[in-house]
């Protein structure tokens, strides 16, 4: 485990006939956040809940914070948070009540969830609305109290699945900017998201998932070079021009440039990048072709995971195994 917060070797689960989990790896660096990618039923759910003690796989070997999630599940518990695709907060507490009543059922004593809630609180940006009932907060402030209540008991590993869910953009960066300041504060984060702009963002490392099995694991620049690095995209104001554009393209390009007719465009992957766009951008001056824009792209995690499952990632929520549960406990069943 030297360097790992959770490590799974071969994990099987299945459900009837379907392997949601069909000799499943993972390993997961200690304070970093981990993206765990994947379509509709690929396992990243279950594979969540094996980790959380909340599910016994069939087969293989999982370790969470150094204990065996099999052998020690109590031990686990003690040592991670959870929160699940919605919150699990009271909208009829205020956000002080809330984290105050987690710090009760998880044990802490009233003085020590009082301590333990106004430190959450304004480690979370809640501070002024502590006192104000939680059916009243944005859905990123909701979401925002949702991982203070995860936090309570100061875990190790703190699993995320589907964190922003539902939330608008301003929403959504909240979250993000909590999650950051968790990892900042050592907490190793394993995330689940159908949002594949918001695992670029957080993730250090990605895993993808698909039918049970890991079918890529790198960073995400690494996953984005494996689809094939940058490409210079032309588009021409006439399509009269694209033979002249294709021709200035093909000069630069490390492969066959490709054109589009209806769009006007011709693309093609480049190895020097700035060189390639200022050859292209002076070719097109000199030769007097108008055009309607010119620019460097980098693959996404979109086209990424087109390559690599086949389809985009429009919807990546697991439908076989969703999980509503949100928080740390030590009795959990």
């Amino acid at each position: 485990m030297d360097g790992y917060a959770v490590l799974a070797e071969g994990l099987r689960k299945r459900y009837g006939e379907m392997h949601a989990l069909d000799g499943f790896d993972l390993a997961v660096r200690r304070g970093t956040v981990h993206g765990l990618l994947g379509p509709n039923g690929a396992g990243k759910t279950t594979a969540v809940r094996v980790f959380a003690t909340l599910l016994r796989a069939d087969g293989g070997r999982a370790l969470v914070a150094g204990l065996d999630v099999a052998a020690d599940p109590h031990g686990v518990r003690r040592r991670i948070g959870l929160a699940g695709q919605y919150a699990a907060v009271d909208g009829g507490l205020t956000g002080r009540q809330n984290l105050e009543l987690f710090g009760r059922l998880f044990r802490l004593g009233g003085s020590r969830a009082r301590r333990r809630a106004d430190e959450l609180l304004e480690r979370f940006g809640l501070t002024e609305a502590a006192n104000k009932g939680v059916s009243d907060y944005s859905g990123g402030m909701r979401r925002r109290l949702d991982l203070a209540a995860s936090m309570i008991l100061a875990p190790d590993v703190l699993f995320l699945d589907e964190p922003t869910t539902g939330l608008d953009p301003r929403g959504r960066g909240e979250v993000w900017d909590a999650v950051r300041a968790l990892v900042a504060g050592g907490t190793t984060v394993l995330l689940t998201t159908q949002y594949l702009d918001e695992a670029d963002r957080l993730a250090s490392h990605i895993t993808v998932i698909d039918r049970g099995r890991v079918i890529a694991d790198d960073t995400p620049d690494g996953l984005k070079n494996a689809v094939g690095g940058d490409r210079i995209e032309v588009v021409v104001a006439e399509s009269a021009a694209l033979p002249a554009a294709l021709k200035a393209v093909a000069r630069v390009a490390a492969a066959e440039p490709e054109t589009d007719d209806l769009g006007r465009r011709v693309h093609a992957p480049v190895e020097d990048r700035v060189a390639a766009l200022t050859d292209v951008a002076r070719t097109l001056q000199d030769e007097g072709i108008a055009v309607e824009d010119l620019g460097l792209r980098r693959p996404s995690l979109d086209d990424v995971f087109l390559r690599l499952t086949g389809h985009a990632a429009t919807d990546t929520t697991d439908t076989t195994d969703t999980t509503d549960t949100t928080g740390t406990t030590e009795e959990a069943a």
